[in-house]
């Protein structure tokens, strides 16, 4: 399944994402530092939901309280509670 996901507080506008088999793929970041968002995106990408959660939630970039990471986190969280 297809998700989008408006991030908060951080660079990236935006986090696009699928969920197919348990599984975290296609992820994209939209906006936001474009090699670092990349990275993320290539170390999340194939692993599962909560093993991503696990990993990223709470990671801080400076002052925001969030980063890029942890919204990713904070997405596939929320797409898992539905």
């Amino acid at each position: 399944m297809h998700y989008e996901y408006d991030t908060k507080r951080v660079c990236s506008k935006k986090i696009i994402f699928d969920i197919e088999d348990g599984i975290v793929k296609n992820i994209k970041f939209l906006g936001g530092c474009d090699g670092n968002t990349k990275g993320v995106a290539k170390l999340a990408e194939g692993r599962t939901p909560s093993d991503i959660i696990e990993r990223l939630q709470g990671t801080k970039c400076l002052i925001r309280g969030t980063s890029c990471p942890d919204q990713l986190a904070k997405a596939i969280k929320k797409v898992m509670s539905r």
